[in-house]
């Protein structure tokens, strides 16, 4: 399995984010409880959150993140996956 940090950039105005966000934040809570998740919360001073998985690959990682409630709203504007090698913290040997 391999680590990947993701960022999301949102699209949508902060009303249409709070409307989902519960929806959201349910989706994320049972990746966490599936071991996909490993972190994730939005960044402060701008629309946008950090999310670190654990996946088989890119494609299924991209795939899974289809799922996502904002995503399926249309709020999220841009999202960037990277696979990312942490060598010091809780997700080294991940």
């Amino acid at each position: 399995m391999s680590i990947f940090a993701v960022t999301y950039n949102y699209s949508g105005d902060s009303d249409e984010l709070s409307a989902i966000r519960p929806t959201h934040r349910e989706w994320l809570k049972a990746q966490f409880e599936l071991g996909a998740l490993l972190a994730s919360g939005p960044i402060i001073d701008r629309p946008s959150a950090l999310l670190i998985f654990k996946s088989a690959s890119i494609e299924e990682l991209s795939a899974l993140l289809d799922q996502d409630p904002f995503d399926v709203a249309g709020l999220i504007g841009e999202r960037v996956i990277e696979e990312w090698n942490p060598i010091y913290g809780p997700f080294e040997n991940s």
